[in-house]
């Protein structure tokens, strides 16, 4: 028996479930409904909900197929969250989601949902490479035309045209200056396709940076049997993650929003030092651990975070390599924070899979590796940088594993030769793959050709 609105009374007690209104009206728009955006930001606005009893309602957008539109939709978009750690479980019914809608089949409802009255915020994750970024990261058009862009700017002609307030667009990617990339980008596609929405754009629609931090797993089948044998109903749409959660959003709205701050949400300034410190540290640790941890053989993260030689690499990492390059905000204790990240990490009851964080590595070094080596400040090299570049190299090569890149018939052929100079100036550099603002020396070259080599 599936969890739905007529079956969420046989739960048992232990599960806490909504009590507010789910009829009201939409006022979120959500780009990207996977696995994070339901144990995050919906979950934050649940806990809005269940407080306040206001509720503010998520219509939820698949990009790419009707996979969650078949989990939630049958079970009046109801799932659980799991939040598990070494000590137990504690299970609970979200309510937030009103509906799921795809994009390839729901575009004209879409549309219409954002631009009624009732919308406020349109949210995104729809992973970096959802943004359709080109090389030198201004928007291309032509991938454009499948994301997220036509809807919304169509969207926003009809606000325009019928008196509405704009809105509120807020990124909640791993994206170094999120808002703002969001921002520049919907001016590219507005300037090319609709030029005259501009000003309006301008002067009505805010686009906030934001961070955010949570580690969410992938379900496995075995967690689903699991959870309906202790709860007694089937959840297709079973969410499962840590306890820790954190949001930082910069206090730059359009309009209305939920009170998020009340449930533990940071509205502040300026979210570049917790953006940062988030990309380079615990991003850029999971990517190393990802790429090394499969190399040894390992499965899950508090596998590989175990493994004496990776955990002294993701040390280093954290504190000697991305600390230098952060500046900390006010208030914030970087050393404090790689010890809670390696704490995090080592949670035996996530079972975080490397490969889920082994995708799309073309799309996220920049940030979380290429960036620090480009502003260390230190001399010598940053060997576990580099380290874990050479365990992409043996990864990207698709010559050990199945590669799910956006980019693998470019690194393939890159790497096509193995280990060597050549290879390494392909991928990097002002000419290379990957464009960054760090071109390698010959001694960082030399380092991460060693390393290879000996994965060879």
């Amino acid at each position: 028996m599936r969890l739905s609105q007529d079956t969420i009374g046989q739960l048992p007690d232990d599960v806490a479930v909504p009590a507010y209104d789910r009829a009201a009206a939409p006022s979120i728009v959500h780009f990207g409904i996977g696995a994070f955006h339901r144990a995050h930001q919906a979950a934050f606005t649940d806990a809005c909900n269940r407080e306040y009893g206001a509720p503010w309602m998520i219509t939820g957008v698949s990009m790419r197929s009707a996979t969650v539109a078949d989990q939630l939709n049958p079970q009046d978009s109801l799932y659980t969250l799991t939040e598990r750690t070494g000590e137990g479980s504690d299970t609970r019914v979200i309510g937030a989601i009103a509906n799921v809608l795809v994009a390839g089949e729901d575009r004209d409802a879409i549309v219409a949902q954002i631009a009624s009255a009732t919308c406020h915020i349109v949210t995104f994750t729809v992973t970096e490479k959802g943004y359709c970024r080109a090389l030198d990261g201004s928007l291309d058009l032509g991938m454009a035309e499948a994301g997220f862009y036509p809807m919304l700017c169509d969207a926003l002609e009809q606000r325009r045209a019928a008196g509405l307030p704009g809105l509120s667009l807020l990124s909640c990617d791993n994206l170094s200056g999120n808002g703002k990339q969001l921002g520049r980008l919907m001016r590219d596609w507005i300037d090319a396709r609709v030029p005259d929405l501009r000003e309006w754009f301008d002067g009505h629609c805010t686009t906030p940076d934001s961070m955010v931090d949570r580690i969410v797993p992938a379900p496995s089948a075995d967690d689903l049997d699991a959870l309906e044998r202790r709860i007694g109903l089937r959840d297709e749409g079973a969410i499962f993650t840590e306890g820790f959660s954190q949001w930082v959003i910069e206090d730059d709205f359009a309009g209305p929003r939920p009170a998020w701050e009340t449930q533990g949400v940071q509205i502040v300034d300026d979210v570049a030092p917790y953006e940062t410190a988030k990309l380079r540290m615990l991003n850029g640790a999971h990517s190393l651990l990802a790429y090394a941890g499969l190399d040894g053989g390992h499965t899950y993260v508090h596998e590989a975070v175990a493994d004496p030689q990776l955990r002294t690499l993701v040390t280093r990492l954290m504190l000697k390599e991305a600390a230098p390059t952060i500046e900390a905000g006010e208030g914030q204790d970087l050393a404090s924070y790689a010890a809670q990240l390696v704490q995090r990490f080592e949670n035996p009851a996530l079972n975080h899979r490397l490969e889920q964080i082994a995708m799309d590595g073309s799309q996220k070094i920049g940030q979380r590796w290429l960036e620090v080596l480009a502003e260390h400040p230190g001399d010598g090299l940053c060997e576990a940088i580099l380290t874990g570049i050479a365990h992409w190299l043996h990864h990207a090569s698709g010559k050990v594993r199945t590669v799910d890149d956006p980019r693998v018939d470019e690194l393939q052929a890159a790497c096509a030769d193995g280990p060597g100079t050549e290879a390494v100036r392909a991928v990097f550099g002002a000419t290379g793959l990957i464009r960054s603002a760090w071109t390698p020396s010959d001694a960082e070259t030399d380092f991460i050709v060693g390393k290879w080599r000996d994965l060879v």
